[in-house]
């Protein structure tokens, strides 16, 4: 297995380029060029980029043999989207009543192997948990993140929120749920949440992670209370924050914000050198004890 890395061993100029490349900002090339100036060469540059690709071996927190869940790949209807979906669902195996659930949004780039793990991290916490993958319409996660997000971009963005919407009403209506139903995003997927919140008066709790604020017009129509994470070396995010605060405040709106200084945009993803252990494991545990806390 490849060495874990960490966030500083690569120069914060490298890793905001990535940042660029990941989220579709630049081109390879570009990344490569720029990294090149910085790290003095073509092939450093390859080398870094290598380097910061996911392992996901080291996603296996919680595996899917464990005896504290049952997970299954199920479908369900998208009426308003893409019709027929495909999601990640886990159920606690100890469960003898119906139980809350969480709804797991995806990064960029589809239902990847970490983002399995995180739902079986909430089943293994009580949840009935289920991870849609958004990239169904185009044939599902295609097994590596850069086409991962390669196809994300080829999809409507109005759809892939009626296809999110979807995923709620089925957990919502699911047998296996008492109806309540929180949601949690990575990145895009913080983004997702904080829109469901806008659109979805139900919504019992969101927990979006370094995602795009909502347009601030739009906050008084949250309902649900928020608990939002927020790396504190994520700049291009991070700039949303102060507009949104001062629109969940002038509304009187529930909501917790957590800075987590020093570490990346990405933190909570253990497959990455931009993996923080500390703020992950803190971000996890508050986020599950929020959840315990507004959805049972």
């Amino acid at each position: 297995m490849t060495e874990r890395k960490k966030a500083s061993d690569f120069p914060k100029e490298v890793l905001a380029l990535f940042d660029g490349y990941v989220h579709g900002f630049i081109q390879r090339r570009d990344f490569l060029e720029g990294a090149a100036k910085v790290l003095g060469g073509g092939a450093a540059a390859l080398s870094v980029l290598d380097a910061l690709q996911p392992q996901y071996a080291w996603a296996r927190q919680v595996s899917e043999d464990d005896s504290r869940i049952n997970p299954e790949y199920v479908e369900y209807p998208s009426p308003q989207g893409s019709g027929t979906m495909r999601g990640y669902l886990a159920l606690p195996s100890s469960a003898t009543e119906a139980k809350p659930a969480v709804l797991v949004i995806h990064e960029n780039r589809g239902l990847n192997p970490y983002i399995e793990d995180v739902v079986r991290r909430f089943a293994a916490a009580d949840f009935v948990a289920l991870g849609p993958d958004a990239l169904t319409p185009l044939g599902g996660y295609p097994g590596n993140d850069d086409e991962g997000r390669q196809l994300q971009r080829q999809l409507d963005p109005e759809i892939m929120m009626q296809d999110w919407i979807a995923a709620f009403r089925f957990l919502r209506e699911h047998e296996a749920t008492t109806g309540r139903v929180g949601a949690v995003g990575f990145c895009y997927g913080g983004g997702v949440v904080n829109e469901l919140a806008v659109r979805l008066p139900e919504l019992g709790a969101g927990a979006p992670f370094y995602g795009r604020a909502p347009d601030p017009a739009d906050v008084p129509r949250i309902q649900a209370p928020l608990l939002i994470h927020y790396a504190g070396l994520d700049e291009r995010v991070n700039a949303g924050w102060p507009d949104y605060e001062a629109a969940l405040e002038a509304a009187g709106k529930r909501y917790t914000m957590h800075m987590y200084e020093g570490a990346n945009h990405g933190f909570h993803n253990d497959t990455t050198p931009r993996y923080d252990e500390d703020a992950a494991r803190l971000a996890q545990e508050r986020t599950i004890a929020f959840f315990d806390e507004h959805l049972r």
